[in-house]
């Protein structure tokens, strides 16, 4: 037994074994030091043991979380992954919630220089506005992929530990906390720590309260926009004519931070499908879009990327923009 599990009180150690028994992935000498430091760090942040550990007691391992975490609808090629989100009824649905918040949307682009489709766009996107939140248990979805999915582990137990303060300033019920498998929720799809973040009371009631309120929702995407460098009304993403294959010396973005400028793209055998006036010392990026039977791609600018710290996926932001030029022209 090492220092860190000495630590631990009886009582903690119980909470740890009864959702243990939970899962057929523990492996308890890998998993209770990796507890016992995030009671550590949760007591370091002001809160007493006995929080934490009644905390942790309502945390439960869910399989279904590791299932959906490792099939994301962002492994599907492009010509099967717009048709989820690219839709007449979603569209219906946008303009209508356009239409109802609309003196709401219009204050949220001005005051954040977000323009008003994207943020419409992002809600309809995310939980079809407010229709679909998840029905995952937040501190659940957390708890598991914190402790039992190696590949993202620290971050999502930052994202548990977010959760916790998160609960305590805003007052939430974490029995009705419900949201995606990644711990998101609310209207615009927040985790713990992009809520305590960047969410804002935009109707000037005292809370901030993405779960029940959309007008908070909306200057919360807007201002989750804003802080990440949005540049209203300039270009996003644009198609590129390429002869051929793809020059080998450029690469297809994967996530990364932007180290092209539009001018490294353009070049013989690559160039924009429609004539535009485009700064070419500005950051870009490639996007590759898999159609059925070929690929067609794209060069993304700043809005683009900005697009991508709200979901990393270059087919989410896509998907995000293309929606979002649908709501724009249907109005």
């Amino acid at each position: 037994m090492n220092i860190k599990q000495k630590l631990l009180t009886p009582l903690l150690v119980a909470a740890f074994s009864a959702t243990a028994n939970t899962s057929p992935l523990i492996e308890d000498a890998a998993v209770i030091p990796l507890k016992s430091e995030f009671l550590q760090t949760q007591q370091a942040l002001g809160f007493t043991q006995v929080e934490v550990e009644q905390f942790l007691s309502k945390a439960n391992y869910n399989q279904g979380v590791i299932d959906a975490m490792t099939k994301p609808w962002e492994a599907k090629p492009w010509h099967q992954y717009y048709p989820i989100f690219l839709t007449d009824k979603r569209l219906k649905a946008g303009l209508e919630f356009w239409k109802e918040h609309q003196s709401t949307i219009t204050k949220a682009s001005k005051e954040f220089g977000v323009n008003p489709e994207i943020i419409v766009a992002i809600i309809g996107i995310e939980t079809f506005y407010g229709g679909y939140m998840g029905n995952y248990p937040v501190v659940d979805a957390l708890y598991t992929l914190g402790f039992y999915y190696p590949p993202r582990a620290t971050f999502f137990r930052k994202e548990l530990s977010n959760l916790q303060t998160l609960i305590k300033e805003e007052q939430l019920d974490i029995s009705s906390l419900n949201g995606s498998y990644a711990g998101a929720m609310g209207y615009g799809q927040f985790i713990p720590s992009s809520y305590r973040h960047y969410a804002v009371d935009f109707d000037n009631d005292g809370r901030r309260d993405l779960l029940g309120n959309p007008v908070d929702a909306i200057g919360s995407v807007a201002n989750y926009f804003h802080q990440h460098g949005w540049q209203a009304d300039a270009q996003t993403v644009l198609p590129l004519a390429v002869d051929g294959e793809l020059p080998s010396e450029l690469a297809v973005w994967s996530g990364e931070k932007l180290k092209y400028n539009v001018s490294d793209i353009l070049k013989p055998g690559v160039a924009l499908a429609k004539a535009v006036d485009l700064d070419v010392s500005q950051p870009a990026l490639i996007v590759e879009l898999e159609q059925e039977n070929a690929s067609e791609y794209w060069i993304g600018l700043n809005n683009f990327y900005v697009i991508t710290r709200y979901n990393r996926s270059p087919l989410y932001a896509m998907a995000v923009y293309q929606f979002s030029q649908e709501l724009k022209n249907a109005l």
